[in-house]
């Protein structure tokens, strides 16, 4: 299996936003992270923690259909943090006035318990005690890191867990908790709810980190060429595709000069067409996943991705736009830019009603053109 070369070994174009995380967590506070998805949402939480030395568990949200699978991503996640013998045997010893059993089964220990009607919510209130116990006893800092938050109201719609999960965490002192999501919404009515918002990657922070990404596989750009623009310009900040993009350079060329047993010590030149080639192939090889994502979206959002991808504007409320593209006009455009904005697709008024993802911007212009 080829290896991935480009995964970074530290935080990228993130200083400002990594120095406001770590000193929310110092203070014990609470943050938002919001972004669309590959932005680094995850990296930037994960860097601040490690920052304030503080222990992350962290609980996927969009895989909890229920408060069943919720409990079980929860427990699943505190054990894979603390994971320890000595930490083990804390858990047993909390477990034993509450009504789970720590278990090891093919060699894992697991939390279990009896499920039964109407008792669900004293699982909930006894298993968010875990990480501030621990916390105490192993004296350090936990944060909580729950991912795609939002997607808890498909099963909580009453908002119950949400809001108890918020109030428990704020009464702890050494438990934090980071909530991340695609938009800056305000997820509870709390005001001391820290909100970070990460904007696309600037070009200079991007440039830096490929340069040396790619010399470290003894390649580069061919120089005063279009090849590393044209790498910028098809990622458009996003590290995320910036990944992507650059092992699908390397598994082209840089694979190619091992396997023909090449002078390893002689840079490749990445040339333009080398780029634009690898891009292309990509998004052919990401087809199904994006013709799969059209597929969900209502025809008034598809329409609008296509007209961005097509025809880039910062005004597509503008009359000629909308009558150029055939689009819905008033409540309609808005609401299906606010959706799509919702769903991590296409950025907000603040960064141009651009798409969000580059690389599915990039195959809608080649499956339209």
């Amino acid at each position: 299996m080829i290896g991935h070369p480009f995964i970074p070994q530290h935080l990228i174009g993130r200083q400002a936003e990594l120095h406001q995380v770590s000193q929310i967590l110092n203070e014990d506070r609470d943050v938002l992270l919001a972004g669309v998805p590959g932005i680094g949402r995850r990296t930037l939480i994960r860097a601040a923690a490690k920052q304030s030395r503080a222990r992350v568990v962290e609980i996927d949200c969009l895989r909890a259909t229920d408060y069943r699978r919720f409990l079980d991503l929860m427990a699943a996640a505190i054990l894979e943090t603390f994971d320890a013998e000595s930490e083990l045997e804390l858990i047993h010893r909390w477990s034993q006035d509450q009504p789970f059993i720590l278990q090891s089964t093919t060699g894992r220990p697991n939390l279990i318990w009896h499920f039964s009607s109407g008792k669900e919510w004293a699982l909930f209130q006894a298993l968010l005690t875990l990480p501030q116990r621990l916390a105490e006893w192993l004296d350090c800092r936990v944060v909580l890191v729950f991912l795609n938050f939002p997607h808890l109201r498909s099963w909580d719609r009453g908002k119950k867990w949400e809001t108890y999960l918020c109030e428990e965490i704020q009464r702890q002192s050494r438990v934090s908790y980071a909530l991340i999501a695609t938009v800056a919404e305000r997820l509870t009515d709390q005001n001391d709810l820290q909100v970070v918002s990460l904007s696309p990657i600037s070009d200079a922070d991007l440039e830096a980190w490929i340069l040396e990404a790619m010399a470290s596989e003894r390649l580069k750009f061919e120089p005063d060429s279009q090849a590393l623009p044209l790498f910028l310009s098809y990622v458009q900040g996003h590290f995320g595709d910036a990944i992507t993009l650059a092992r699908r350079i390397w598994i082209e060329l840089g694979q190619t000069q091992r396997e023909k047993n090449l002078d390893l010590d002689t840079f490749k030149l990445v040339q333009p067409h080398q780029v634009h080639r690898s891009a292309i192939a990509l998004v052919e090889d990401l087809s199904v996943t994006f013709e799969s994502l059209i597929l969900l979206l209502p025809n008034s959002q598809v329409r609008v991705l296509e007209s961005l991808a097509l025809d880039p504007t910062d005004s597509p409320h503008a009359r000629e736009y909308i009558q150029k593209h055939n689009l819905s006009r008033g409540g309609g455009l808005q609401g299906a830019l606010a959706s799509l904005e919702q769903k991590g697709l296409v950025y907000g008024a603040e960064l141009g009603y651009r798409i969000a993802l580059p690389l599915l911007g990039l195959w809608l212009k080649y499956r339209l053109g």
